[in-house]
Parts: C-alpha cells; sequence; structure tokens
C-alpha cells in the first residue's frame, strides 16, 4: 500500500502586524511580522520588497518544506517504496531556471526561497523559536513546539509564500 508522503514541515496563514517597525534598514528589504491564524505562531521574516510587496494587515499562507518536490521524496526515488525510478540526473531536478524537469511546490507559490535552520530555542518548555537564514535574510518562527516537531536544525528548508 502507497503511503502520500508530503514535504511540506509546516503550514499557516498568517496576518501581517507590522512591517519595519525598527525602521528601514535596507532598500530592497523590509522585515515584516506577522501573526498565524490557527497554530497561534509569531513570524519574523525579512523579504524582499520588489519581488513581493506586502502591507500592513495583509493575510498570507506560508509553508516550510524539505523539498520542493510533491512527493516529498527525494529526486530519483519512487515515493511509493524508496526504488531508484530510472531518470537521469537533469530529468530528476524538481527546479531547473529553463524549465524542464518535474514541476513542483514552487508552481503553486509566488515568492520562494531556500535557505538553512541554523538555530532551535526552547524558551519556554511549551514555546520554542526556529530560526533559518534565506542567504542572509532571516526568519524566526515562534510557537507550540507541537508545530515545529519537523523542522530539523540544520537542514536545508525552503520558504514558500502566496497571498
Amino acid at each position: 500500500m502507497a503511503v502520500a508522503v508530503s514535504s511540506i514541515v509546516f503550514d499557516d496563514i498568517f496576518t501581517i502586524n507590522a512591517i519595519d517597525k525598527e525602521g528601514k534598514k535596507f532598500d530592497r528589504v523590509s522585515r515584516l511580522y506577522a501573526h498565524s491564524k490557527n497554530y497561534e505562531m509569531d513570524l519574523t521574516l525579512d523579504y524582499n520588497v520588489e519581488l513581493f510587496p506586502l502591507e500592513n494587515d495583509d493575510s498570507f499562507a506560508l509553508a516550510l518544506a524539505s523539498s520542493l518536490a510533491r512527493s516529498g521524496a527525494p529526486p530519483g526515488t519512487n515515493a511509493t517504496d524508496g526504488a531508484e525510478d530510472g531518470t537521469d540526473d537533469k530529468e530528476r531536478d524538481v527546479w531547473r531556471p529553463d524549465g524542464k524537469g518535474r514541476r513542483g511546490l514552487e508552481d503553486d507559490y509566488d515568492y520562494v526561497m531556500y535557505g538553512k535552520v541554523y538555530k532551535f530555542d526552547g524558551g519556554t518548555t511549551e514555546i520554542v523559536t526556529a530560526y533559518a537564514s534565506f542567504g542572509g535574510l532571516l526568519m524566526s518562527l515562534t510557537g507550540s513546539f507541537r508545530h515545529l516537531t519537523s523542522i530539523v536544525l540544520g537542514d536545508p528548508i525552503y520558504l514558500l509564500v502566496r497571498k
């Protein structure tokens, strides 16, 4: 029996509380502060304002994924049994700038960043904060540890956002 595996490790809808409340430091980058509707999470995120303009009180869907593959299996493996699927390296790439390869999760979102989880703080027993860097653009996600159990320190991660 095949089990559907998802590469999405966190998914929620956020509403922006403030943008650049400590002042704007860079021309093309802003820092947003948002709160989630479903899981009561707090988010601080640096993002490119030219690529993805946002305003106070905007809502957006945010997902964190371990891979852009829709199946959640690493490229080149079959999600049902883990066996090699016989594709060559060029066809296994989920995302390629020339548009070839399989379409992944990035097709469903407006803004995508790739980075790494570099810190995980357990403030209290219930509330934790995960920190990630996306080429210098930072994210912190704070909330119940129950919703962040799939986020692993040191792992690469994709941040996907859509309005």
